[in-house]
């Protein structure tokens, strides 16, 4: 398998330098592109975000969640809490080229229609869906991928590696439970992670659609703990492509 070095949110390991949990998300990497901050968010953000080419495409690259190209307040909030839990109490002092010493990425387009299959996609009129139930990927109430949600996700990221035509939507649902603000945040979260995660395994991440969408649109009745459980999910859809052509 080969692999090259790149520097990702997630992934760049520096000693001591950040919390385990956001080493697991952002992508840190400077902007191809000078990146313009618009918007009623870009106020609230950080100054070290708002006044740093660097801070600008971090918010533009991981929080722009519909891709509008605004940055709306929930939006800069979550942006200015990702680098505050990185950054620590010396906001100031933040070293953003410790960020660039990145590990390696799988770059294989090799992929495995036995694992594809096991997904068990679903014809939806966007195409082929999957669903990840929460306890596949997350504890509850957070968005911090578990250690073995990467490896449930590693066949599909082959897949799209080996098939880079394929564009993807990334959907975060959550239960009724909290608050109609929180549920909406922590589902657009938990997609943004994994957006990341695929992005770690060498997935451009322009080829994503990220939406949370909250409590909204359960699969369940919210009146059981199984009902819960099952809204409790993100959906991954291969937008175009047919679920029976991963049946076979």
């Amino acid at each position: 398998m080969k692999t090259i070095p790149i520097a990702l949110a997630g992934f760049a390991l520096v000693a001591g330098a950040m919390p385990a949990a956001a080493q697991d998300r952002w992508d840190w990497r400077p902007g191809e592109r000078a990146y313009d901050l618009r918007g009623p968010g870009v106020p609230i953000l950080f100054p070290e975000l708002r006044d740093n080419p660097r801070g600008r495409a971090f918010v533009m690259r991981n929080f722009d969640f519909n891709g509008d190209g605004f940055i709306d307040p929930r939006e800069a909030r979550a942006a200015d809490r990702a680098f505050a839990e990185a950054a620590g109490p010396r906001r100031d002092r933040f070293d953003w080229r410790a960020r660039d010493r990145g590990p390696v990425v799988e770059t294989d387009t090799r992929w495995d229609r036995g694992a594809m299959r096991d997904y068990h996609f679903r014809q939806t009129p966007r195409g082929a869906m999957l669903t990840l139930q929460e306890d596949v990927l997350f504890q509850t109430d957070s968005d911090v991928l578990r250690p073995g949600a990467v490896e449930k996700l590693r066949p599909l990221a082959a897949y799209l590696r080996g098939n880079p035509g394929v564009r993807v939507a990334i959907d975060g649902f959550t239960d009724s439970r909290g608050s109609v603000a929180h549920n909406q945040d922590l589902s657009e979260r938990r997609a943004a992670s994994v957006r990341s995660a695929f992005d770690a395994m060498g997935v451009t991440r322009a080829r994503f659609s990220v939406a949370g969408h909250g409590e909204a649109q359960p699969v369940a009745s919210n009146a059981t703990p199984a009902g819960m459980r099952l809204n409790r999910r993100v959906e991954v859809t291969l937008l175009g492509q047919r679920a029976d052509g991963f049946a076979r």
